[in-house]
């Protein structure tokens, strides 16, 4: 018995996961699918279940954040949606709007709406770069503020010019600027502290001469009051809500460490008659440890604060992105170039770019024709000449000629700002590799607190005196040194680098997965049209086959059968159509039928235009005189369509497409790599062979249905091939969606982008050569943080709990063991900056 329920209150693939195991703990339940898109539930029982008890379950587990209902009965509004609404309202007028989301990717990819803390591993949250917030310039007046102005000009108050309105610290900045601010008062506290402690190793100490320890010992105490009450009070907080929520951190350990250490100083300093001969010095005062509690908690500080600084480097490539959007345009008004701000552009508005100018927005070339410098989307440095009805990009560089646009494409819906959505995105996935460290990392803090203790009563049985003092420092360096974020950022830090990095190249990865994946393909099927060719055919002949009907008939019936079509081919028939004034038929039960060709009624009569099988779908007999002809141009690596009227063969039109240049070259490439490249077309098969020849592929199937590309893919994937598709239209959406990697041309349609995990921008097979070498770096550079903060944390706890003690005398401070935490993080996200120089 299946039953499908809908789930409110999920946002995230943390939330969908915990629905899904709470379900399944309910008895009679064999199967619980939960769908976070669809906010639904698919469950399988034995017997029925009442929809109250999984309300119970949920209740019970989760308070009031979850709902189910049955399907049709969820309401409009429920008083947790009123909630959100609030809760985001209030978080926006706070002067903190934007997106958020934790660097570790503890919660999958969800986002906070205010800068903050992760309230599962308790990291500074990080801010989603976007263009919304760094495109539009406003003007304000120095001498009224409240005045502020989308262009500049003069104040209308006191007359004075505008200047710019400087934008405010990004969330990056903000938390560093506060880090640092704490860290500079954790050192102004902390140096006396330890300068103080330190001087008990002189052997005449001038400062107990000034006054006894136990009078020093409270100066220690005041001035660790700022260092750990406002300068490092957040570990503190963060380290009890991830004991309170039992999401066991980093700061878990720092705190329990820490706070041990200056607990235990304060229990001493007031109540010194409780402790034995042992913890007190020659002169009755208990050894207090106010100077490892301060040291600690500030190198931790510094640690955050180094981090803080790395994190704003890994989404550099971002950052570069959204300098490219311009922030104004010259806009045509009654004949005049008009300065207005990108904002205020809309689409079908005509646009002057002048030499050097940033083109401002998505669009075609109405008028001129320059060069245009595209490097930072397509990472190719050569300039692209353009002239009339060419497209042209948003952020791109025009070269040394003024020309004017139609604008297409505005705002969010241009390619950069699609390219930086698509960055952000990916950037937040998870790459399955981090399946590992997360289940190392749900471990990893308890064993910590495991071996702490046990350090702590090894060294109290069999340490030497004082074993006390040994026991708690021993077992506080423990706790200090073991550092399960470097654990955590190992995978995510390389995935957003290594994304950016890709997307300065024209390498659009779609998530994290893809990036993984690609390293691992051996297989590779290209289509051959827009994927080995230039995708922008021409008619070269046509040739009538029946003297029952014109060349300019012909020509009509073709042009205005293919008007419905999106086919580059038909697209190719139409443009030559129009040039020779070709007329456009009324066209009626149009159809397209896939891999095949289009059908239509024009004139009352059944017209049929596709390859050699639609003529079989359409009962047309090909003579063979006409198919010999055909051969010679197919042998050419010409495409040959028929036109049929009323079943009848009339005339066929040869169109050819340039292979691109970079195709041959990309291919060799590939299969240097131990890279099989297959050839999948639904061309014939003499136009198939000319191309694989040209190109050295030994291995190309021709007349290809969608459904035959699709097939290709399981059976090759079942032989156990791990097989990569590389198409850019329709018809390869099937097979780009089955395959382990899809990989779509920029150049292509929409259907074949969405259905692909990698978008290469410039539409050519060199950018499936960059995505291999981009993929193999940065799961190398995966391999090398995971090997790093592993090793580090093999090596790093056995010498804090004192291993190397018996045998060389070596004990690692609780001090040098919060420096050495600290760098580790540090040294994972410096790692995977070296992502930014690597070539591909």
């Amino acid at each position: 018995m299946r039953h499908t329920y809908e789930i409110e209150g999920m946002t995230c693939n943390g939330c969908r996961k915990h629905v899904e195991e709470t379900l399944l703990k309910v008895k009679g339940v064999s199967k619980a699918t939960v769908d976070l898109a669809k906010e639904q539930a698919i469950i399988e029982m034995e017997k029925h279940i009442p929809i109250e008890t999984f309300q119970k379950a949920l209740k019970e587990d989760s308070g009031d954040r979850y709902h189910i209902y049955n399907q049709g009965e969820k309401p409009l509004k429920t008083s947790l949606t009123k909630k959100k609404e609030a809760h985001k309202k209030s978080s926006k007028t706070s002067g903190e709007s934007g997106v958020f989301y934790c660097p570790m990717h503890c919660e999958g990819d969800k986002t906070y709406d205010k800068l903050g803390d992760c309230p599962v591993c308790g990291m500074d949250l990080v801010e989603e770069q976007n263009t919304t917030s760094s495109t539009a310039v406003l003007w304000t007046c120095p001498m009224h503020p409240q005045i502020i102005r989308d262009q500049a000009g003069s104040c209308p108050i006191c007359g004075m010019d505008l200047i710019p309105l400087q934008p405010s610290l990004s969330a990056e900045e903000k938390t560093y600027k506060t880090l640092l601010k704490k860290f500079k008062v954790a050192i102004a506290f902390t140096l006396p502290i330890f300068l103080i402690a330190m001087s008990e190793m002189l052997t005449n100490n001038p400062l107990f001469k000034m006054m006894d320890q136990k009078y020093w010992n409270w100066v220690q105490f005041v001035l660790s009051i700022p260092v750990v009450f406002y300068a490092t009070w957040m570990f503190f907080q963060r380290a009890y809500r991830s004991i309170k929520t039992a999401n066991l951190n980093m700061f878990t350990l720092i705190g329990i460490g820490a706070g041990v250490s200056w607990g235990f100083s304060v229990f001493g300093l007031l109540f010194p008659e409780v402790f034995p001969p042992e913890f007190k010095s020659a002169s009755g005062a208990v050894n207090v440890y106010f100077e490892a509690a301060t040291v600690i908690l500030t190198l931790v500080l510094l640690g955050q604060l180094l981090e803080a600084r790395a994190h704003s480097k890994t989404n550099s490539a971002v950052k570069e992105l959204l300098k490219l959007a311009p922030n104004k345009a010259l806009k045509m008004v009654d004949g005049e170039a008009v300065e207005v701000s990108i904002d205020s552009i809309m689409i079908n508005d005509i646009l002057k770019v002048k030499p050097g100018d940033k083109i401002p927005v998505d669009g075609v070339i109405t008028q001129g024709s320059t060069s245009v410098d595209e490097s930072m989307i397509t990472g190719e440095p050569i300039p692209v000449n353009k002239s009339e009805n060419d497209k042209v990009t948003s952020g791109t560089i025009n070269g040394n000629q003024s020309f004017l646009m139609k604008a297409e494409k505005v705002g969010t819906d241009t390619l950069l700002s699609q390219i930086i959505k698509m960055v952000n995105n990916a950037s937040r996935s998870r790459a399955p590799i981090q399946n590992l460290a997360d289940k190392v990392s749900g471990y990893f803090v308890p064993i910590v607190i495991g071996i702490s203790i046990i350090t702590f009563f090894v060294w109290l049985i069999w340490g030497p005196e004082p074993a006390d003092v040994y026991a708690l420092v021993n077992a506080i360096a423990v706790l200090i040194i073991a550092c399960p974020c470097a654990l955590g950022l190992a995978t995510p830090m390389s995935v957003m680098v290594g994304v950016g990095k890709g997307a300065q190249n024209g390498v659009l990865i779609k998530n994290a997965e893809a990036l993984q994946k690609m390293n691992t393909v051996d297989t590779l099927i290209v289509d051959k049209t827009g994927t080995i060719t230039q995708g922008r055919p021409t008619v070269e002949k046509i040739d009538t086959c029946n003297d029952a009907y014109q060349s300019s008939t012909v020509l009509n019936y073709m042009t205005s059968i293919n008007s419905n079509s999106e086919h580059p081919l038909a697209e190719a028939t139409v443009n030559y159509g129009k040039a020779n004034h070709a007329k456009i038929l009324e066209v009626t039960d149009f159809n397209a039928v896939t891999g095949k060709g289009v059908e239509a009624t024009i004139d009352a009569k059944k017209v049929v235009l596709g390859n050699a099988k639609m003529m079989e779908y359409a009962h047309a007999e090909i003579p063979s005189k006409i198919l010999k002809e055909v051969e010679e141009y197919q042998k050419q690596g010409k495409t040959v369509s028929f036109l049929a009227i009323d079943k009848i063969l009339a005339a066929y039109v040869v169109i050819g497409d340039e292979i691109k240049k970079t195709s041959a070259k990309a291919i060799k490439d590939l299969q240097k790599k131990g890279i099989e490249v297959i050839m999948l077309t639904g061309d014939n098969y003499n136009t198939a062979k000319a191309v694989a020849t040209e190109l050295h592929l030994s291995d190309f199937k021709a007349g290809m249905l969608p459904e035959n590309k699709l097939e290709e893919v399981e059976k090759l994937q079942k032989q156990g091939k791990v097989v990569a598709v590389a198409g850019d239209g329709i018809n390869d959406a099937p097979a780009l969606a089955k395959s382990d990697v899809g990989i779509a041309m920029g150049t292509g349609t929409d259907v074949a982008i969405e259905s692909a995990m990698i978008t290469l921008v410039e539409g050519n097979l060199k950018g499936i050569v960059k995505a291999r070498n981009l993929s193999n770096a940065v799961m190398k550079n995966i391999k090398q943080n995971l090997f790093f903060a592993l090793i580090y944390n093999t090596i790093g706890i056995p010498i804090a709990a004192g291993v190397l003690f018996p045998f060389f005398g070596i004990l690692l401070s609780p001090m040098i063991a919060a420096l050495a935490m600290s760098f580790s993080s540090v040294s994972v996200i410096a790692n995977a900056l070296r992502l930014r120089s690597v070539k591909i």
